[in-house]
């Protein structure tokens, strides 16, 4: 089944839900093939997006909101087609049923992905002005969205919208990074080139002056080759962009997220939150620490499923989460001591 509600430009397109640029229709999409068509689509370009794009939020606003026990249900349907395969392989199931989970999954994860569109749609609007299109937003959103749907877990006791937000929005911001700039920054490394703003300001606060390369490499606890390596990193993040005016007048960091508005990480976790955290992890056990870390991105990396944590440790995704929710129970029995 051709996936999932990617883009507007170029990427597989669902049935019956089609590109804002181009035609919808109930059984599919009819993209503009004759030349004349095409040509008073260029002439009135802005009408047309403009259009395509109502259509577009008309017909997505057609797909009703899930429950959170829909949203638990449908993810256990997701997440068992995972474990079919494994199951199937260990001669532990037959083909039929492993293709019964996967025909279950995919309208599972089809039907997850319809009603959260608009989701998409509302955190898109927020990144506005910043270098982009609404569209190519949305359409990096969606990606976002796919991941969210791929690795939530319905037995955590969290909505479906409050897990997808932090994908959605790491996948635009990932794409703003990327089409503003002429140098190509990875991600963690703009969390660093900001770490290094920070302990710059603090140092020449509390010292009168510009530190020294040594100076800095020793308040963020980082050798002095990796504070060489970062602070090549800002000159470029600070560089003119190809996207900016005709007079070179916009700096990168004019055209990325407002900073005023925290990142998802920054919003959930204060500096004194993170040593709490630390300190009930140093609590459980080096394994469960460890599986929490990795699922929650506590050591500033992305959050990883549990198939994916279970491929870095040595581990099935079964046993994974049988330990992250053993380490919960610890913490929320830590937490309850205290």
């Amino acid at each position: 089944m051709a996936s999932v509600y990617a883009g507007f430009s170029g990427r597989p397109r669902p049935p019956g839900i089609c590109a804002i640029r181009a035609h919808v229709f109930p059984k599919g999409c009819i993209w503009v093939a004759d030349h004349k068509k095409a040509v008073r689509l260029r002439e009135d370009r802005a009408i047309a997006v403009e259009s395509g794009l109502q259509h577009y939020l008309k017909q997505i606003d057609e797909a009703p909101l899930l429950s959170a026990e829909e949203e638990k249900e449908l993810g256990r349907a997701i997440q068992y087609a995972i474990e079919a395969q494994e199951l199937f392989h260990q001669g532990r199931i037959p083909l039929a049923e492993r293709e019964e989970a996967e025909l279950k999954a995919i309208k599972a994860r089809d039907r997850m992905i319809l009603s959260n569109l608009r989701l998409v749609v509302n955190i898109a609007k927020n990144y506005l002005n910043r270098g982009m299109a609404l569209a190519d937003l949305i359409e990096e959103g969606n990606i976002g969205l796919l991941r969210g749907v791929e690795g939530y877990d319905p037995s955590m006791d969290t909505r479906f919208s409050t897990y997808a937000s932090w994908w959605i929005k790491q996948a635009i911001k990932r794409a703003l990074i990327n089409a503003v700039q002429p140098v190509h920054i990875p991600a963690y490394m703009v969390a660093m080139i900001a770490d290094w703003k920070k302990a710059q300001a603090e140092l020449e606060h509390k010292l009168g002056r510009q530190p020294s390369l040594q100076e800095m490499a020793q308040h963020m606890n980082l050798s002095e080759r990796k504070v060489r390596i970062i602070r090549r990193a800002v000159k470029a993040f600070n560089a003119p962009t190809q996207s900016g005016s005709a007079d070179g007048s916009f700096g990168l960091s004019e055209l990325l997220a407002d900073q005023k508005t925290p990142s998802p990480e920054a919003a959930i976790f204060s500096n004194a939150d993170a040593e709490v955290i630390q300190r009930l992890l140093s609590l459980i056990d080096d394994r469960e620490a460890t599986i929490l870390k990795l699922r929650y991105g506590l050591d500033k990396q992305e959050p990883l499923t549990l198939k994916e944590i279970g491929a870095k440790v040595g581990l099935t995704r079964e046993r994974v989460r049988q330990l992250e929710r053993e380490a919960l129970r610890k913490l929320r029995q830590a937490i309850d001591e205290t």
